[in-house]
């Protein structure tokens, strides 16, 4: 099938690429004309696992192209998807007007009947609006369908995701457009991953209550941590013992700094202002939202706890800066939040992270990075981790101590054990559970 994917960000050319690994013939189209150049040289804008190999496959033998010239590839195209951002306003509301540019693009130069899939996460009713664009923009009436087709990637495990999703939601009106939207996916419907088709505004929906639920779990947990800390109990455990109750499930309950990324910052805020919209309370996903933005400071007076109060002139070592791991993305990551407000105290920061540093260097101004992570903690006042990548978890402790001027490590992802770091010999503060002062508070 001839496919054109409008965007090449993270949901594009996560997209273009694995439907042109399914055997599709894919255009990704994108307006900025030093991407698709970068992306025709094999250089992508995102670090995602798995993706430069797919991409170096798919372009080799020719299923997979990169290109601005988006009249040639709608008019070649049985199907449009439209996977550009949808990033907040100053309302904190989607903006949409990516999306339109697609439509308006789509009703100019589409030749013949066409699927226009929007996969970019928008509000319930956009589809309505793509429609009446499309058909607005026609130089004559042409038959074409709207579809909305939710995308639900995890970032670090996009590929997987893909491929191997929990499901695919598809919202449509007509028979035509079902046939081939299954045909699309029928090779991963195969393999037993359920396709549920509904109605446009349902499958709209089912985007943004997902990506809440998700943040709502989260916050809860990161609520419930605070009351861990003061009564002694473990927040860890606490959601052990939840996540064994089959009705709750232990996913997305690990307490922390907050969340953050390209999606669940950004979605909940749209629902809310989707919810105030029609009449309806927000009141649950406004405290979601409010929670999370607590947690991101939550670490700061934990670590000013371990000095008095004065954290001027301190080096504090940070391991990890992107908002979670497996990827580069620094969107609302929680670490721009505590590294801001440490510096504003007066802390000397030192950072490293795997992948990330080209992008944070752009946000984060004014403190040193590091290309290991025993190389950050040299002769740091303390260590403070804000991303859980798996090989902070295998390093070896007893250097770390060494390395470190006093014993000090504030986890903000929970990556260690109590009763190791303890007998260790570590001042060891995380989340929810009570802090250890092994080494003698300094």
């Amino acid at each position: 099938m001839k496919i054109t994917v409008m965007g090449t960000g993270y949901v594009g050319l996560v997209a273009g690429t694995c439907l042109a690994n399914l055997g599709n013939d894919v255009f990704c189209v994108d307006v900025d004309e030093k991407k698709i150049s970068d992306l025709n040289k094999g250089i992508l804008p995102i670090f995602e696992p798995g993706l430069r190999d797919l991409v170096d496959i798919n372009t080799k033998e020719g299923r997979l192209k990169f290109t601005t010239d988006a009249k040639t590839a709608i008019e070649s195209s049985q199907v449009v998807f439209s996977a550009v951002g949808t990033p907040p306003d100053k309302d904190h509301r989607a903006d949409l007007k990516y999306v339109f540019q697609v439509a308006e693009s789509v009703g100019k130069y589409m030749k013949d009947y066409v699927v226009v899939v929007d996969k970019s996460t928008v509000p319930v009713g956009t589809a309505e609006k793509v429609k009446a664009i499309i058909k607005k923009s026609q130089p004559k009436p042409m038959p074409f369908d709207v579809v909305s087709n939710p995308e639900f990637l995890r970032e670090g495990e996009a590929i997987k995701d893909f491929t191997n999703p929990d499901r695919i939601v598809v919202g449509l009106e007509s028979e035509r457009a079902k046939e081939i939207m299954y045909a699309i996916y029928k090779g991963i419907e195969r393999t037993g991953k359920p396709i549920l088709f509904t109605d446009i505004k349902t499958a709209e929906l089912i985007k943004y209550a997902s990506n809440a639920m998700l943040a709502t779990r989260i916050s809860f947990m990161n609520e419930l941590s605070h009351l861990c800390e003061k009564t002694g109990a473990d927040v860890k455990m606490v959601a052990k013992g939840m996540g064994l109750d089959s009705r709750i499930g232990p996913r997305f309950l690990q307490a922390g700094v907050g969340y953050g990324g390209s999606c669940f910052p950004k979605d909940v805020n749209a629902l809310v202002q989707t919810l105030k919209e029609h009449g309806c309370s927000s009141d649950i996903v406004d405290a979601v939202e409010r929670v999370n933005e607590r947690q991101k400071k939550s670490l700061v007076p934990k670590i000013t706890a371990l000095f008095d109060g004065d954290l001027n002139g301190k080096i504090i070592a940070v391991w990890g800066l992107a908002f979670k791991p497996k990827t580069d993305d620094m969107r609302e990551a929680p670490a721009i939040v505590i590294i801001n407000e440490l510096q504003k105290l007066g802390a000397k920061i030192v950072a490293f992270d795997p992948v990330a540093r080209e992008k944070a260097e752009l946000i984060l101004k004014n403190m040193d990075y590091r290309s290991n992570p025993y190389e950050t903690i040299k002769n740091a006042d303390a260590l403070v981790i804000m991303t859980e990548w798996d090989e902070f978890r295998h390093l070896d402790l007893n250097a770390v101590k060494t390395l470190l001027k006093k014993p000090n490590i504030v986890d903000g992802r929970n990556v260690y054990e109590l009763e190791e770091m303890k007998k260790l010999g570590f001042n060891y503060v995380s989340v929810g559970r009570a802090a250890v002062f092994a080494g003698g508070k300094q």
